[in-house]
């Protein structure tokens, strides 16, 4: 099975370390083809790896939540 996984520069990994957030939690999913498939494209068109749309989708689910039982 392919992984979606971008490759980063060397630099880019090694400035993300240095910044003291090393990223060391995994989580893994299951999804249906049709959601990968559109995780694909999500990533082509945004030049983002999974992780980096996986953890955005998180900061808005977390945002709309707290939105949601602050009122």
């Amino acid at each position: 099975m392919p992984h979606f996984r971008k490759d980063c520069s060397t630099k880019e990994k090694k400035a993300r370390r240095t910044l003291g957030n090393r990223l060391d939690n995994v989580i893994s999913i299951r999804i249906s083809d049709q959601e990968k498939r559109n995780l694909e494209r999500l990533i082509k068109r945004s030049s983002k790896s999974v992780s980096e749309v996986m953890r955005e989708a998180l900061e808005l689910w977390s945002y709309k939540q707290r939105a949601l039982f602050s009122e």
